[in-house]
């Protein structure tokens, strides 16, 4: 929040001031036993043989934090886990990319990490929804599927010796998004759960928190089940959207509705807000703040003047007392 950057009157300043220090030293009451700074020391056991990882380093036989952080512990394992970093991906998360190039038998896509991944022609599904071994056709069709700036969703398989990610998208969530927005923030706002495919019901519009800062919010589109394949329904499924649709000149643009699109605006906006502001990214907290601009009547635009960054900031300072308080 410290980067925080708008045009505020000397009200919004003071409020927006007062909201970041209840919302710093309701962090820091949280995190004050595991918070440590370069230097300081970690507290271990030292009758177990204890792992040093990573953020830590001994000297003089004691345990010392090299990072700012938060002191994580995993069994035996010791680590400090920093408050901001790099993405770091890990096998089976969820990332968002653009296809950047299409080369033989593979789509690279850069994915906000410091090397670009490759997702393989073998590592998803096919346009007719059949398993069997890939040919020198679907080779050659490989551009009728994804081409260059198309986004994808995705799931890291595993790593190449090199660091480049290999990715797969064999299901039938997974593929090409269409008709929505792309957002980008830093990755250490979106924290891994779980499930990161949502469907705002409210709203008619799908949320997809990547692990790695890319946020799609689009239309909602129907997910079909892999393990139901009537293949003598195929002529009507062919009208059923599905999360990897592809880009055959014979499918039809579809319309997205006006207020379809002014529910992603509106979500967007919102995710745009809590990335400047710092919060942590999470469903429930965007849909809060979309039902606090529709109750206040703002247009989708209003949302990113400066008053209603200080009023995200003074509810988040609230929601965060209140949820201590029940503790």
């Amino acid at each position: 929040m410290r980067g925080l950057q708008l045009s505020l009157n000397k009200g919004q300043k003071l409020r927006l001031e007062r909201a970041i220090e209840q919302l710093e030293s309701l962090s820091s009451k949280a995190n004050s036993d595991a918070s440590v700074i370069v230097a300081d020391d970690i507290s271990v056991n030292y009758e177990d043989a204890i792992l040093k990882g990573h953020g830590t380093a001994e000297m003089d036989g004691r345990v010392v934090a090299t990072l700012c952080g938060v002191v994580e512990r995993v069994n035996k394992l010791v680590y400090v886990r920093p408050l901001r970093a790099r993405y770091k991906p890990e096998i089976g998360d969820i990332i968002i990319g653009r296809v950047i190039e299409v080369a033989p038998k593979r789509w690279r896509l850069e994915i906000n990490f410091s090397q670009d991944a490759v997702l393989m022609l073998s590592s998803m599904n096919l346009p007719d929804g059949i398993q069997r071994r890939r040919t020198a056709v679907d080779e050659l069709n490989m551009r009728s599927i994804f081409e260059e700036n198309d986004v994808i969703c995705a799931e890291v398989r595993g790593f190449q010796h090199d660091g480049c990610l290999h990715l797969q998208a064999r299901s039938q969530k997974y593929g090409k998004l269409k008709s929505g927005q792309l957002l980008t923030i830093p990755p250490y706002l979106v924290k891994r759960r779980k499930q990161h495919f949502h469907y705002l019901d409210q709203y008619g519009i799908d949320l997809i928190l990547g692990c790695n800062g890319f946020i799609w919010v689009g239309e909602h589109v129907e997910v079909r089940d892999d393990m139901v394949e009537d293949l003598s329904d195929k002529s009507e499924q062919q009208n059923v959207k599905s999360w990897n649709t592809v880009g055959d000149e014979e499918v039809e643009e579809t319309y997205t509705p006006p207020d379809t699109r002014q529910n992603i605006c509106r979500t967007a906006n919102a995710i745009r807000v809590l990335s400047t502001l710092g919060v942590m990214v999470a469903v429930e907290v965007i849909t809060e703040i979309v039902d606090l601009s529709t109750s206040m009547n703002l247009d989708v635009h209003e949302m990113l003047g400066a008053e209603f960054y200080v009023i995200v900031a003074e509810k988040e300072a609230e929601r965060r007392s209140l949820s201590t308080k029940r503790r």
